[in-house]
């Protein structure tokens, strides 16, 4: 030992306090690694920043980057969830209507509307709201909100369109 030490260039005393200071370290990680699983044990999917907090309020004091390092190390970051619905299935055996907006070119306003569904994840329940837009400002011209996609909800839209556009037009 003392000739590895003399060929480093450190002294026995200080390679100990090495030693000894990894060991503590090691075995305070390990308390740590303890109190993270049985907080995670009542809250299965805490996030870090909260658990540090937990942690600090029950006496294990850590810091922010020392407890994220420790949980990535040991495999204990709670990975976040993506939440995403999938509306449009593109890929169906139904015949596919062919899109006849791409042979017309739009240069004044009304002389196409478009129809869009758009879906609306609220606490209740699900939502869609079906919109006209026009294709040349892409200014809304109408909608409705409900809780389904059928075609009669669009038409209802498409209906109070063609109202609000009649209401527009001065009468001669």
């Amino acid at each position: 030992m003392s000739m590895f030490c003399q060929l480093f260039g450190y002294s026995k005393q200080a390679d100990y306090k090495t030693l000894n200071t990894t060991n503590s370290r090691t075995d305070e990680n390990l308390r740590i690694k303890q109190g993270v699983l049985e907080v995670r044990a009542q809250m299965a999917r805490l996030g870090t920043r909260k658990l540090k907090f937990i942690m600090n309020q029950k006496g294990t004091i850590i810091g922010r980057d020392r407890l994220f390092n420790l949980l990535r190390k040991e495999g204990l970051l709670i990975k976040k969830r993506k939440k995403h619905t999938v509306t449009t299935n593109s890929k169906h055996w139904m015949f596919k209507y062919p899109d006849l907006r791409k042979e017309l070119e739009v240069y004044r306003p009304e002389q196409l509307w478009v129809a869009d569904i758009t879906y609306l994840d609220t606490i209740e329940t699900n939502s869609y709201l079906h919109l006209i837009t026009d294709a040349y400002s892409k200014k809304v011209i109408s909608y409705q909100l409900c809780d389904n996609m059928e075609a009669s909800s669009t038409l209802k839209a498409l209906k109070m369109a063609i109202v609000y556009r009649k209401a527009a037009i001065p009468q001669s």
